[in-house]
């Protein structure tokens, strides 16, 4: 009898551990961001007070297991409305040619994730380091997580993020589009949002 006993709970366990390797599995696997349900916005100031919404059409990114997060925004996909300032901000400002990208990279604890029930959201402060125009930059971001489903969160940003030209070496493209535009200000100072769907 003892014999068979351990017999049934060894077979019991072989059954279970598949099924718990594959709930880990689950748990632990990477986010990636949904571009058609995810936007990056930023308002730029002409003329002191004319504030204009601009964003990018193209977000991609991922999250890992390990809390490593990288958001990438390629700049040629740069949407204001006009073409021809699409145009002049790719070429005059960000100058894509030399710069084709920003890359946002950040830490997450993965604990804090994992902990969220569906429907539960969280606001926590990141730490991130942005690779823009050929400059590094560390900024502090704060954020709010919301857990949608087992494979489903959105991350959006809390406040707007201050962008400054001058901490990218963007302030000379920035004088580059307001003497083109014939323009008397634009401001170097920059608001960014944004609305990040990620999935697994």
């Amino acid at each position: 009898m003892i014999t068979l006993k351990r017999t049934y709970i060894m077979n019991k366990s072989l059954i279970l551990l598949p099924m718990c390797l594959m709930a880990f599995a689950a748990n632990s696997a990477d986010w990636s961001i949904n571009n058609t349900l995810s936007k990056v916005s930023f308002i730029s100031t002409k003329k002191v007070n004319i504030a204009e919404v601009h964003s990018f059409n193209a977000v991609s990114g991922t999250l890992s297991s390990k809390g490593e997060f990288e958001l990438t925004i390629p700049l040629n996909t740069v949407s204001t409305g006009i073409e021809i300032r699409n145009q002049r901000m790719q070429t005059m400002l960000f100058e894509v040619n030399k710069f084709p990208q920003l890359v946002l990279k950040a830490k997450v604890n993965p604990q804090l994730i994992d902990s969220l029930s569906q429907g539960e959201t969280l606001i926590t402060q990141v730490n991130a380091n942005i690779n823009l125009h050929g400059i590094q930059a560390d900024k502090e971001i704060n954020v709010v997580v919301t857990k949608l489903s087992d494979s489903q969160m959105q991350v959006t940003s809390f406040q707007p993020i201050i962008v400054n030209a001058n901490d990218f070496g963007l302030a000379k493209g920035i004088e580059k589009l307001q003497q083109v535009a014939g323009l008397s200000s634009i401001s170097l100072a920059v608001p960014v949002s944004f609305v990040l769907s990620l999935s697994k």
